[in-house]
């Protein structure tokens, strides 16, 4: 058995798992350590914490999550058409244009219900 040939994968392994060991490793070591009640607390996001488990609360924090991966998401289809514009050619483009103005329709759909308003 040659180990000549598995070094370079030992060698990489080792090296992906320092990556991500060392700047945990110096953040717990370094890092300040000043717990008190609030912080040792469980949360949740988007409601105050200390209230009765079974209040109700606003749905806003979630729905404005939601559009914003869902948004996000439909952006990032982008992505592979601006690396391959050259070889779509025209078709390619006209199908973007329609697929961003379907995503126009529907954000500006979301902005006039007052899906994105905090208030």
């Amino acid at each position: 058995m040659n180990l000549d040939q598995y070094l370079p994968v030992l060698l990489f392994i080792l090296v992906g798992i320092s990556v991500g060991v060392i700047p945990l490793a110096l953040g717990y070591v370094l890092g300040p350590n000043r717990p008190d009640a609030a912080k040792n607390s469980p949360y949740e996001c988007g409601f105050e914490a200390f209230d009765d488990a079974r209040m109700k609360f606003d749905v806003r924090y979630y729905l404005v999550a939601i559009l914003f991966i869902l948004f996000d998401l439909e952006i990032a289809f982008l992505f592979p058409w601006a690396v391959t514009l050259q070889d779509v050619g025209m078709t390619g483009f006209v199908a973007v244009l329609v697929f961003l103005a379907i995503l126009v329709v529907g954000f500006a759909y979301e902005w006039k219900k007052g899906a994105l308003d905090w208030e």
